[in-house]
């Protein structure tokens, strides 16, 4: 069994924190230790901005935590990153909800999903 957990970011910010970089960097040892193995990036935002600026902002996160697993030496053929703006929510904190700071935080994150398990072997 793999455990990989989303890393998260601030708000309006697409850079690798210090917290996401110890959570990356377990990615980049299950990668190293699989060679085979193929991973998709999910990166989501929180519902504070507008559609299209959310979209773009979680391209930014896909693409911020592709070129971090790249400059690890994990080959960019093993990565499918994907931005799916605030369409993903994992709470009820959408537009025009109230919500508090840490549950807005919890849809501002990058997932991480292994695309062929039988390489964990």
């Amino acid at each position: 069994m793999v455990d990989i957990n989303p890393i998260y970011f601030d708000l309006d910010k697409s850079f690798i924190r210090p917290d996401a970089a110890i959570e990356i960097e377990k990615v980049v040892r299950i990668m190293r230790k699989y060679p085979e193995l193929k991973i998709k990036l999910a990166s989501h935002t929180d519902s504070r901005a507008s559609d299209a600026y959310n979209l773009s902002l979680s391209k930014r996160r896909a693409k911020s935590t592709l070129e971090w697993l790249i400059g690890r030496g994990i080959k960019a053929t093993r990565i499918e990153a994907n931005g799916y703006g605030e369409t993903q929510l994992v709470n009820i904190c959408a537009n025009n909800v109230e919500c508090s700071e840490a549950a807005h935080q919890l849809n501002r994150r990058t997932e991480f999903i292994i695309l062929n398990p039988e390489a964990i072997r």
